[in-house]
């Protein structure tokens, strides 16, 4: 090798330790998924990304889908091992072929580097590249212990927001990044409430090290609205591809209550309450009893173990309009004689329970104290049509309080969403509100976030259900009485004096003995 050619590559060899976007675009070569392989020609915007990562330790990616911000994290991997000594490299993601993606990427680079930029390595497979300078990545599924063993240099999650109970990952890896070591950690959104959302907060108001970074769709140069408007029937779903492109947490995620109903509520109905209650003001009153309108009092009961809370709603039967509201700790005891008294001042409410586990504490209180507007469940804890039992009706085939069981759930949960989505319920509280937005769906099954309680939205849904199903089939069967009662013959003998009379009350029956009032029979 010639003195001058010996000259050009270590003057190039320099460059490329001083610039890791000099290094990509003469020497990395990645997979294009139409392009096959070519060299890796940043954007500007991966360039601005990359200059970001060097100068910041801790960076934080809120991403458009398909922006090549993972190849680019490959890219500074294996720029990092080349050029440093003693570079541990870990990659997480929510599964191991996922993160193991991260390792291929940064294997296949490698792999077509010169000779003389590539250092050898001792160890190179599905999971691990590692040179004999010391400098090594692997990759490796979430887990509570990820990062906890060894010291990182550099910690990569990918997709966080969709890493459940990604918290104790996080809080493993501190002590080994406390000794100089940095994060990159990125991801499109997946609705708010999660570590990815809460950690992207804190960062834009400068309440952690992340340096917040956001990639909309159209910071890449390739792309127009008209591309844009593609995402929607590529996907098939608005609501996906706002998640995939627009970089916004309120319409991403698999929520179950939609943002645009949320904003409804929160500029229509929501309003501070006239009254706060109770030793920790948490009894929320918007109006006072009207003795001459019916109410529904639906409670949901605390476990007991200090991570959830007991909660009411009180609502207008004929306007669903929320009139009051309860969240607090109480014990099971306590809270039923609260309802006692609550139900009983609203006009001797209908009083729902929901009975699974602790509820039957509760609901034995209540029955201590006579309260005789008890909802009941039939024992059968499929839904009917005769769920609704007044102060008046038999209760032998019945059990006491609102039964949820996996017939019911989904029920109660579709019917919440209903009444929300039509706008036909008035809900003035912004706790429930803040409880909606992150009621979330998880492998199928609807409820909070982890982190968060849905102690509010539970017994909100358990309302609508009851108002809708019970209530709805007693008023259907009181009409059917009454047409059945006006449809009695009457001797035609009596007819014209019964009338004549002037009396107006339709269940007044003609007998030889005068005129029976049978409106009992309603």
């Amino acid at each position: 090798m010639s003195q001058d050619l010996k000259q050009i590559i270590r003057e190039e060899y320099t460059k490329c330790a001083k610039d890791p976007a000099h290094f990509m675009r003469k020497y990395c070569n990645i997979q294009h998924p139409q392009r096959g392989r070519i060299i890796f020609n940043l954007y500007p915007f991966q360039a601005k990304v990359l200059s970001l990562w060097k100068d910041n330790p801790y960076s934080l990616i809120l991403k458009s889908r398909q922006l090549g911000i993972s190849t680019l994290a490959a890219g500074y991997s294996l720029w990092l091992m080349t050029f440093h000594k003693d570079k541990n490299i870990l990659c997480i993601a929510t599964k191991q072929e996922t993160a193991k993606n991260m390792v291929t990427k940064t294997k296949f680079m490698y792999d077509n580097l010169p000779s003389w930029l590539k250092v050898p390595s001792d160890e190179n497979n599905k999971l691990t590249l590692r040179l004999n300078n010391g400098s090594q990545i692997k990759a490796t599924s979430a887990a509570s212990d990820a990062g906890r063993s060894e010291a990182v240099s550099l910690l990569i999650i990918d997709e966080a927001a969709f890493i459940e109970g990604i918290e104790p990952i996080w809080a493993s890896s501190q002590q080994t990044l406390a000794t100089g070591g940095g994060a990159i950690v990125l991801s499109t959104p997946f609705g708010t409430g999660n570590w990815f959302h809460k950690t992207w907060v804190k960062a834009e108001a400068q309440d952690n090290n992340f340096l917040p970074i956001k990639l909309p769709w159209y910071i890449h140069p390739e792309r127009d609205q008209a591309w844009r408007d593609r995402q929607d029937v590529e996907l098939g779903d608005p609501r996906l591809a706002a998640q995939e492109c627009d970089c916004d947490f309120t319409t991403s995620g698999d929520v179950v209550y939609y943002p645009e109903h949320l904003e409804y509520i929160m500029t229509t109905h929501m309003v501070e309450p006239m009254e706060r209650r109770g030793v920790d003001k948490n009894l929320w009153i918007w109006e006072s009893p009207d003795y001459t309108r019916n109410y529904i009092v639906v409670a949901d009961v605390a476990r007991g173990d200090g991570k959830d809370f007991s909660a009411f709603h009180i609502f207008d039967l004929e306007t669903n309009a929320q009139v009051a509201e309860f969240k607090s700790q109480l014990s099971p005891k306590e809270f039923g004689y609260m309802l006692v008294g609550i139900a009983t001042e609203y006009n001797e409410a209908l009083l729902v329970v929901e009975n699974a586990n602790i509820g039957w504490s509760t609901i034995e209180s209540i029955m201590e104290r006579n309260y005789r507007n008890l909802y009941y469940s039939p024992k059968s804890d499929a839904p009917t049509s005769d769920s609704y039992i007044s102060k008046y009706e038999d209760t032998s085939k019945m059990t006491p309080g609102f039964t949820t069981s996996l017939k019911t759930r989904p029920l109660v949960i579709n019917k919440g969403r209903e009444y929300f989505g039509d706008h036909s319920v008035i809900i003035r509280s912004k706790r429930l509100l803040e409880e909606m937005k992150v009621f979330i769906w998880k492998n199928g099954r609807a409820e909070a976030q982890s982190g968060y309680n849905d102690d509010l939205v539970m017994a909100y849904s358990i309302a609508m259900y009851v108002r809708d199903t019970a209530l709805k089939n007693k008023t259907q069967g009181i009409e059917l009485t009454k047409a059945a009662i006006n449809n009695i013959s009457r001797p035609s003998q009596y007819q014209g004096a019964y009338f004549s009379a002037g009396v107006d009350n339709p269940y007044h029956m003609p007998t030889n003995n005068g005129d029976e009032d049978i409106s009992w029979l309603l």
